[in-house]
């Protein structure tokens, strides 16, 4: 009976419920019967509750536990899209290379799905993206199939019946790749289905090309990523392309990422100048900044879409030269410039340490109405190599900022140069955010 209970709250996220079960004699490696019949951390990982799954582990479950089938509960997340508790359970020893009984790994589950957020979990704990699943299909290959399938109509083709109603919808998954799900019932609402799938799979296609060592043609991946550009929440399939082609250090690479730079189409220009942006950079070299540089000064006098623009503002910082210094201080200098974080990451990433302009207007940005501007501009500021009053001042100021993130870059700043003011920044941090990253910054030892 406890068992039953216990595999019902795990799967609805119960997990008071689950620890007090736990803690009552309910082993959690027993699987329930009945209606609802498996491992309750096979359920957890299936739903994606962290938290129960954390409770499960530290009441004694096996995370290599199987369900008929041989389903393990990280295939389950896999499966399902679920990376927050795939990680939990890679961190506690689950297989990455486990298989089910129809030869399906988690990578090739993931990649099915078009689970991008999973796949990146996966690939950094190593696992196989070699390895083919029952029907003898690699990841690279499925996920390469399902580029370019109209997502819908095959979801559709799964559970399509005779006289039964559908609906679609569209949301974000938590990686940020668009989720489809289609729902179907029974026209007396006697039965009903749902399947789902995430538009992951060219970002994924690209990721697995890059761990098998192989160079895709630069045609292929632009086209991935423009088709993508705006279906993604943040164009996490144009920054994965981008991130592949920009760790190239080829000739033919390079030219054909300048050619897209001088484009009739802005979008292709826009991702030119994104990819190019770091091409090449390895271990400090920059063997193109000579000639990226130069192509990315032109244009700024030649470039007239405002997206772009701001793209090439980006990749002006990203070279990390003061050479760029004047070019940045013409776009956010022009009238009706929009500000935004681009602008102090690029400006303190090419500020030299006597430029007192620079660091008149980097420091005005620390001021902005906007608190990622602020926030952004403040850790610029911090990051400085030079330690002035000016700088130690300006830090100061930040404070008492409203906004938590911004008090802690500035105390991070301040504890990096000796002044004891960062104390006031570190105790209010500590007491006031419950932002891990915040209270990281100002818990972390100073610079020597």
């Amino acid at each position: 009976m406890h068992e039953e209970q216990l595999y019902r709250a795990a799967l609805n996220g119960e997990t008071e419920t689950v620890g007090k079960l736990l803690a009552s004699g309910a082993d959690p490696n027993t699987p329930s019967e009945g209606e609802e019949a498996g491992l309750p951390l096979c359920a957890a990982a299936a739903w994606d509750r962290t938290e129960v799954a954390g409770a499960l582990l530290a009441g004694g479950a096996d995370v290599n536990g199987r369900e008929d089938g041989g389903w393990t509960a990280l295939l389950w997340a896999a499966a399902n899209g679920q990376a927050a508790v795939a990680k939990v359970l890679i961190e506690a020893g689950a297989e990455v290379d486990a298989t089910n009984d129809d030869g399906d790994t988690p990578l090739t589950l993931a990649a099915r799905r078009g689970a991008l957020g999973v796949v990146q979990t996966l690939l950094e704990a190593g696992a196989d993206h070699q390895k083919y699943d029952g029907d003898g299909d690699t990841p690279l290959e499925i996920a390469v199939d399902w580029v370019g399938v109209h997502l819908e109509s095959a979801l559709l083709d799964q559970i399509e019946k005779d006289g039964w109603e559908y609906v679609v919808a569209r949301q974000y998954a938590k990686d940020g790749t668009e989720l489809v799900t289609v729902a179907g019932r029974a026209a007396d609402g006697s039965e009903s289905e749902q399947v789902q799938a995430q538009r992951g799979h060219a970002a994924i296609a690209t990721l697995l090309e890059e761990a098998a060592g192989g160079h895709a043609p630069v045609e292929r991946l632009v086209a991935r990523a423009l088709a993508h550009r705006d279906i993604d929440e943040d164009a996490e399939t144009w920054w994965i392309v981008a991130d592949a082609l920009g760790k190239r250090a080829d000739e033919e690479t390079f030219e054909a990422l300048a050619a897209l730079c001088v484009s009739e189409d802005a979008r292709e220009r826009e991702f030119g100048v994104d990819a190019i942006a770091q091409f090449g950079f390895a271990d400090g070299d920059k063997p193109y900044l000579d000639r990226t540089l130069p192509l990315l000064q032109k244009m700024v006098t030649t470039e007239g879409n405002p997206q772009v623009l701001r793209s090439v503002l980006a990749a002006l910082g990203h070279q990390g030269d003061p050479r760029a210094l004047p070019y940045v201080l013409d776009i956010v200098g022009r009238p009706g410039h929009n500000r935004t974080m681009t602008d102090p990451i690029a400006l303190a990433d090419v500020l030299p340490p006597d430029h007192e302009e620079g660091l008149a207007l980097l420091i005005a940005m620390t001021e902005d109405d906007d608190s990622e501007v602020r926030d952004w501009a403040t850790a610029g500021l911090a990051g400085l190599t030079a330690d002035t009053p000016v700088i130690r001042d300006a830090l100061a100021a930040r404070l008492s900022d409203t906004d938590l993130r911004t008090v802690a870059e500035a105390t991070r700043g301040l504890a990096d140069r000796g002044d004891e003011r960062a104390a006031q920044g570190t105790e209010r941090v500590l007491a006031e955010s419950d932002d891990d990253y915040a209270r990281e910054l100002v818990s972390r030892p100073a610079a020597s």
